[in-house]
This record gives C-alpha cells, structure tokens and sequence, in this order.
C-alpha cells in the first residue's frame, strides 16, 4: 500500500518533496540549485556504471581497475593514527591495511583505508576472514583495494553495482539514495516526449530507465539490453531537441516580412554588372535566396562555404535587391578589419552605393552624422562591428541583416541587430562549414546553403607539416619566396612568454626572426596594440614595406593581402582545425601558389600530429569540419547542463547516434505529415521558455 506522502509524488514533483514532508535536506536543495527541479529531472542523471555484482572469484582473476569480489582469511592487520586527522575535532582518525590470503589458492592481496573512525578500526582488528567488493588498483608491483567495501558472509550476487555521478557536491552515494527514494509505482509510469514515437518491439522509455537505473531484475541484465536502453534515450534526447527546432520553425513562419519579387530581367542586370561570372553554386545559393525574399516570411538562411569561395558576391546581390527596393541593409562582422575588406568590395561591385562603415574606433563627431543618415534612410548599408547594435542607432528602414562569420558573435548580439528592423530577413555567413549532422541537430531550422565549387583560376594551397629537423630547408625557402616579392605571415598562439606554457610567443619571435631575416623588414600585430597602431602595420604590409608580419590569430579573418603567399603557424597544436583552415585561406588569393607550413617541435604528441595531418591532407573545409567534430567530440555544442564542475551526462552523440538522428527526423516529418495535431501540445510547451524562441 501506498503512502500518503508517496501516493502524492508525480514525476512532476519537485525532488525537494522527497525528504517525506520534512524540511528540506541540504544535499536536495543543492540539487534543485543546479538545476535537477523535478523527479523526472532526477531520472536523467543517469549511472556513471551499472553492471552484475560480481562472483566471488580467486585473487589470480582480480584486474587492475575493474570490481572485484573475494573472500580470505586475514593474516596480518596493521592500523595506526593519521596523525593530525580528526573528525569534528573529537575522534582521532585511522590509517591501515590488511592482507587477506585467499580462500581458493595461496595469494594474496591488500586492503587498505584510509580516516576510519574508531568504531571501524575496531572492527577491522576483530576480523579473522573477510568477503570484500572493491576497484583493484596497484601499488609497488602488488595488487591492492583502497576503501573497499565489507560484505556478509551470506552476501549473494543478485545485486547491483551502480555508480552515480557527483552533482554540484552532492555526492553519488547521496544520489543512489534519491534515486532509490522515487516510489516504485512511478517508474512504470514515465512520460514519453510523443508516445507514437520511439518504441520498439522490445523498450519503452519507462523499461529503458528500469534499466539503466537498476530497477529491473539483474537476471534480466545484460549488456545488449543496456546497449538497447541507452539508444532509446539517445532518441528521447534528439527528439526534444528537434521539437525546439520545430518550435522556432512555427514561430518564424507565424511572422510576416516584406516581400521583394523580383523579376527575371533585375537579376539579369545585378549579374551582369558584376566583374566575374558566377559559378554554379553561387547561382543556386542567389535563387534560393530570391525564393526566400518572396515568401513574404523573415528569411533565416545560412550561407557557408569555404574563405574565397564567393559568399560576399552573394551578400552583395541580394543587399542591392533590398536597396533597390528602397529599404536598408546592414551587414555585421567580427573585426574591425573584415568590415573594412567588406567595405571596400561592395564599393569596387558598386560605386553608387551609398556606404557608411560604423566601427567602434569611428570618432564620436563622426557617429553622429552617421546615425543621422542611417535614421533619415539617406545611408542604403552600413557595414559594421558590434557598434551596428548599439541602442543609439536607428534605422529608417532595416528590412535585411548580413551577420559574418556568425559564430563570433552571441544570440543576444545577433538578435539587437534584427531588432532595429520589423520582422527582418537574415542572411547568415561562415567560412567554417557545419558537419552535417550538426547542422541537423542545431540548425534545423534554418535554411542551409552551400557553396563548395571554387572560383576558376584558383591555385590550391601547398601544405606541409614541418618538423625541427626541416627547420633550416624551411627558412631557406621563405627567404627565397620572399625575394621574390612576396609575402609571409608567421602566426603564435600566444602574445608573450608565459610561466605556465612552453609554447612560442609574438614579442619574442619578433626579435629572433628580426635576426634570421636580415634584410627584410619583420613587424608584429597582436591584440593588445590600439587600433591605430594595427592598422599602420597593415597598411605598412599592404604597401610592400613589411615583407613578414609576425601575429596571433587576430589575421584568421579579415585580411586580404593577395601578395601574401606564405602562412606559418607556430604549435599548430594549439589552435582548432577550423581556425588552422582559415589562417590557411589567408595565402594563396592572388595569381602566385600559397604555402602553408604547420611548424611543429619534437614533444608534439602523436594524436596532435594526427589532426594536424587532417589539413596537410585536405583543402576542402567541409571534409575538415566533420573531422574536426570526430576529433573533439561534442564539447559544449548540445548546451549540456552544468552543476557546479561536473557535467550531467548526456547520452547523445552527433558522432555516434547519427543514424538515431535520422530516424527522429524522419519520424517527425512523418509526424507532421500525417497527425500534425499530436505536436500542438508540445509546441504550446515549448514555446513558454524564450530561451528557445531566443536562439532564432
């Protein structure tokens, strides 16, 4: 029979109500602080390891770092005060071990403990044989046990070994008990997101959480079943976050944008003023576009594509189908440097534009008379950094956004700036390519272009990972480049010498490289320089009177020198595949071959080598992205939870559960297809929490 208390707890009750009525405990509340509010909230913390309490076995089966079960007779005990330990400043705490000799052959092993109260050491000295359950690890050559734990004589093995993880302090022994505390008649009645969805003929979710959380008979556990059970809540996961992205899809298409048709006969002449001839793919992109811009719903689209493969020219086309029908474009980057590139290609495509450029270095005088022609409609595009969302500017008409390199700024960032417009279209760019499945899990709901074929003409990048035994040959073919005429760019992880990090710095390669190039002149760029003082030292490379610049990753965007033909990148290692794929896409924009060299030392590890051989192999950046995701896994990319310095595990993984992902999709299409109305509730739900709707 039910209790009173327990008959009233649902998996919608707070986890504070399992302390039976009483005041809430510590260790509860430090739960519901990070987070973990409800009991179904509980249920997702999920066991760290679950298997069968192991037999009792002879000592000869114990392995290092697995559980293992066994029984001897005690043959020797030596216990002695930790010395300056005590517990609540009243009990003296105790450091020992004991040598168990085995009950099935002659060997033997150690357990050890360590600040045993009094009562323990006691009963510890009063052993003659002893059963044990504990991690084996090894400590001068000789098997041992650290804390393990007492069992029984009449200890069976119909048990358990279950390990949870530590939640914002809250210990895994504490959580085991939570778990333990949820009333049994519940865990047959968990809630699934759709119950049409995610079945099969053997798991629901209610039996893949009895699984995972122990609550079904250890005679029925086995690993196939745990591997079953965790894939069904792989599919719970992806499942709530496609119906997020479903969620902001609705509330886009609720929303009304202006449309701009546009005739054949317009987009004929925008292309033929253009210098160059489109390539396919940016042809696919404009039409995808125009399709966008008739729908008379905000456009939200995303526009990626590898650096030179002509994303601006697409931006400008449809920045001028705006203007020409009198409204206004702004166009947002990262850098002070990129609005500046910007800047001056829109002006080369179209002299007639009228073009402000709004940085954070503009003088005060001049911001005034800016916002002045942004508010009277008088500027068409305004090319800027995040001074463009600033509460001061005023737009007479913002009907398109053009974010670069968006993964540089914030949500909040973005979504100021298309503010200042009424239901504006979006045009998303970004040189580093989403893996596909990435783009399924987290930009589903917008619109994804591609643009993969290159420009003709263009001379593919020459890579190569240079080891100090090269270093020499390496030097000499740069000086010999840059007597030629040309240019190099050497670039640090870091700006000066760290106490911490071996690793080569700016301000100390500076004077070195000074010495090793005599003849040339050598300057640095870091990000501690004011503005006035990088923008010398480009105009100074710009105009040939640099022949070296020496920088940090300030250059990954931004800079288009086409003389520059060699790229250097010191301790590769440190810097992200994407970010080595850009820096890369610096050299080589000019009619001369671009070089790369991944300068490593002796001490770089063979994984690192490894990524590194990622981009000696490859130029494409779409191939580099989904190599770069299997590299480092998910990271913070599925917003996992935090609590306190442990992370709440999730089970999804865009790596491995590719194929759960795309049955969620599927299903979901078939969903909306054919029982639309089974999706109302959860869009009602999900809509409530802005954070979702905030990501658009």
């Amino acid at each position: 029979m039910r209790s009173k208390i327990s008959a009233t707890l649902n998996w919608d009750s707070s986890v504070l109500e399992l302390n039976k009525g009483k005041k809430p405990s510590p260790t509860l509340t430090k739960l519901y602080e990070a987070g973990i509010h409800s009991l179904y909230d509980l249920l997702w913390i999920l066991p760290l390891r679950i298997f069968r309490m192991p037999e009792v076995r002879s000592f000869n089966h114990a392995q290092i770092d697995e559980y293992f079960k066994g029984a001897g007779k005690v043959v020797h005990v030596d216990i002695k005060p930790a010395f300056g330990r005590k517990f609540k400043s009243k009990f003296l705490l105790y450091n020992g071990y004991i040598v168990v000799q085995d009950d099935k052959s002659l060997e033997t092993i150690t357990l050890r403990w360590f600040n045993l109260y009094p009562s323990q050491k006691k009963q510890l000295e009063s052993l003659n044989h002893i059963k044990f359950l504990g991690v084996v690890s090894e400590f001068r050559a000789q098997k041992q046990i650290v804390n393990p734990q007492i069992l029984s004589e009449t200890h069976d093995s119909t048990d358990y070994i279950i390990e949870y993880p530590t939640v914002n302090k809250v210990s895994g022994v504490h959580l085991k008990k939570f778990v333990h505390a949820i009333p049994t008649y519940l865990w047959n009645e968990i809630p699934q997101k759709i119950e049409e969805l995610g079945n099969n003929e053997e798991l629901t979710l209610a039996q893949a959480f009895q699984t995972l959380h122990g609550k079904k008979p250890v005679s029925e556990f086995t690993a196939e079943l745990k591997n079953k059970a965790i894939e069904r809540l792989v599919y719970e996961e992806f499942l709530e976050d496609q119906l997020k992205i479903l969620t902001r899809r609705k509330f886009l298409k609720q929303k009304e944008a202006t449309k701009y048709p546009v005739s054949s006969k317009e987009i004929l002449t925008l292309k033929q003023n253009l210098p160059f001839t489109l390539t396919s793919d940016q042809e696919k992109v404009l039409n995808e576009i125009i399709y966008d811009f008739s729908q008379g719903r905000p456009m939200m689209r995303m526009v990626q594509g590898d650096v030179g493969c002509g994303k601006t020219a697409v931006a400008f086309l449809a920045s001028n189908i705006v203007i020409n029908k009198g409204a206004q474009v702004a166009l947002m980057c990262p850098t002070e440097a990129l609005a500046g590139q910007h800047l001056q290609s829109f002006k080369e495509l179209n002299p007639d534009l009228k073009i402000d450029l709004l940085l954070g270095s503009t003088k005060a005088k001049e911001k005034r008379e800016l916002y002045a022609r942004l508010k009277s409609g008088e500027t068409q595009l305004v090319i800027g950094t995040h001074s463009l969302f600033q509460d001061s500017v005023e737009f007479n008409k913002l009907e398109l956004a053009i974010i670069d390199e968006q993964h540089k700024f914030g949500v909040e960032q973005r979504l100021k700036l298309l503010a200042k417009g009424q239901s504006c279209h979006c045009l998303i760019m970004t040189a580093t390519p989403i893996p596909r499945t990435l783009s399924l899990a987290q930009y589903g709901d917008l619109d994804i272009s591609s643009i993969r074929t290159m420009p003709e003409g263009r001379i593919p990048i020459k890579t190569r990972i240079t080891e100090t035994e090269n270093y020499l040959k390496y030097i000499d073919f740069v000086k010999k480049r840059l007597s030629m005429g040309e240019q190099a760019y050497f670039v640090f992880p870091a700006i000066e010498e760290s106490e911490v990090m071996d690793i080569a710095n700016v301000k100390e390669s500076l004077k070195k490289y000074q010495e090793v190039f005599k003849g040339f002149q050598v300057r640095a760029l870091h990000g501690q320089m004011k503005s006035d003082e990088k923008e010398a030292v480009l105009e100074e490379f710009k105009n040939l009177k640099a022949h070296i610049l020496i920088s940090t990753s300030v250059i990954e965007v931004g800079i288009n020198i086409p003389n520059a033909t060699i790229m250097s990148i010191y301790n590769p290692e440190r810097f992200g595949l994407s970010s080595l794929h850009q820096l890369r896409g610096r050299v080589g924009r000019g009619s001369r071959p671009g070089f790369c060299f991944l300068v490593v030392d002796k001490e770089t590890s063979p994984e690192s080598r490894e990524r590194l051989q990622v981009i000696e192999d490859n130029l494409d950046g779409f191939v580099i992205a989904e190599e770069d995701l299997k590299f480092r896994g998910e990271g913070d990319l599925f917003g996992v939870d935090q609590s306190g310095n442990t992370k709440v595990r999730r089970l999804a993984s865009y790596v491995s559960h590719g194929k759960i992902l795309d049955q969620v999709i599927k299903d979901l299409r078939e969903i909306e297809l054919s029982r639309p109305e089974l999706l109302g509730p959860h869009f009602t739900r999900l809509a409530q929490d802005q954070k979702i709707l905030d990501t658009i």
